[in-house]
């Protein structure tokens, strides 16, 4: 199924009645797209919606899972305004997550666990939304992966994250905290300031009365929040391969970075148990 533009999709009884958990993939270029698709349909979302450039090509068995729809993903506030187009267009109450193409969402047990059974189990602690951390994957030889990108030879940071406590006007935000850490940390000189956080809540229940920001926040404070005030929650990671590609296509850090490697770098076992051990995602009470 393919539309127009998002219009067209709002139009219709594939947005309106469409099943949840419902994952979105924005995609900015044709790197990983099928990939990213076959990732997420395994995971357990049910209805997969594909935002894409006209042009754009993907393979014809991937693009098969999702709903494709026209869109310019490039363009100024993109994310925002397809994002905010869509969850108001879905049903109330449906679980829906957003992301990039060459990113692939890890939960805790994801491996013999569905979506669908974490996010219920969320809902039952009463939270209706999600704390991701972005990771950073990043190709170990770019002599032989010119755009960093390499499933099979993807690598990660596993250690230098830190958070910072969220401010306000008038003091701390309750709950929440500013995640750094990866490659946006270790060529911060490279970042734009306001891009240099890895946090993102990228999954969330949907109401009508709620707004994506443009630093991946909501527009519900509550949203913002990590855990509830009585115990730890679930958290999740969405390992990326976006700022790696970014910072080979910018000529201005392409030419300064010979290679993403460190000493703290560590292959990518493509594992849910490895995010667990590393502190990089949180299995709350769900065991």
């Amino acid at each position: 199924m393919r539309f127009s533009g998002l219009d067209a999709l709002m139009r219709d009884d594939a947005i309106q009645k469409a099943k949840g958990p419902v994952a979105v993939v924005i995609a900015e270029d044709e790197v990983e797209v099928a990939a990213t698709l076959r990732h997420h349909a395994g995971q357990g979302f049910r209805t997969l919606i594909l935002l894409a450039p006209s042009e754009l090509t993907v393979e014809a068995d991937a693009q098969a899972l999702a709903i494709r729809v026209d869109y310019p993903t490039m363009k100024l506030g993109a994310t925002v305004e397809a994002v905010n187009a869509i969850v108001r267009g879905l049903p109330e109450k449906t679980w829906f997550f957003y992301c990039y193409n060459a990113e692939f969402l890890f939960f805790p047990f994801c491996e013999t666990r569905a979506v669908g059974e974490m996010l219920a189990f969320h809902a039952e602690e009463r939270r209706f939304s999600m704390l991701t951390y972005v990771i950073d994957l990043y190709a170990a030889d770019l002599r032989r992966a010119d755009d960093a990108v390499s499933l099979a030879d993807a690598h990660l940071d596993r250690s230098g994250y830190y958070a910072l406590a969220r401010q306000r006007d008038d003091g701390l935000k309750d709950r929440q905290l500013d995640f750094y850490g990866g490659l946006r940390w270790r060529f911060e000189e490279h970042i734009d300031e306001s891009r240099r956080r890895i946090d993102r809540i990228a999954l969330v229940r949907t109401r009508k009365d709620i707004a994506l920001r443009p630093d991946h926040t909501w527009s519900d404070e509550e949203l913002n929040t990590y855990s509830c005030p009585w115990h730890h929650n679930l958290t999740a990671a969405i390992v990326s391969f976006r700022t790696a590609k970014a910072l080979r296509l910018n000529p201005a850090s392409r030419f300064d970075i010979d290679t993403f490697r460190w000493h703290n770098s560590a292959p990518f076992q493509w594992r849910s148990q490895q995010l667990l051990d590393l502190g990089l995602m949180e299995p709350g009470q769900w065991f």
